[in-house]
């Protein structure tokens, strides 16, 4: 899976988790979290092996959405909201 669109849309926010803050697939796992990870020196593979429930193409995605951000886009605009049940 390379397509960015599908790769960003494993990305979500929901204003009941972490206040809003970009999450992988509705788990409660932060994109800012992996992104720490991996900036701390951790491997992909690492975080695969923490985080079990993760899928490489969710690292991948998170890279994916620093880069946009970093980039100037306005990427929460484009991410699907769920709203708090």
């Amino acid at each position: 899976m390379s397509n960015q669109s599908e790769l960003l849309g494993r990305i979500t926010v929901r204003a009941d988790v972490f206040g809003g803050k970009p999450i992988i697939r509705d788990m409660r796992i932060a994109v800012e979290h992996v992104l720490g990870m991996l900036a701390a020196g951790d491997t992909a593979e690492t975080i695969l092996r923490e985080y079990p429930d993760l899928e490489p193409e969710d690292i991948q995605a998170c890279l994916r959405f620093a880069h946009r951000s970093v980039a100037g886009e306005r990427v929460y605009e484009r991410l699907p909201v769920r709203e708090a049940s």
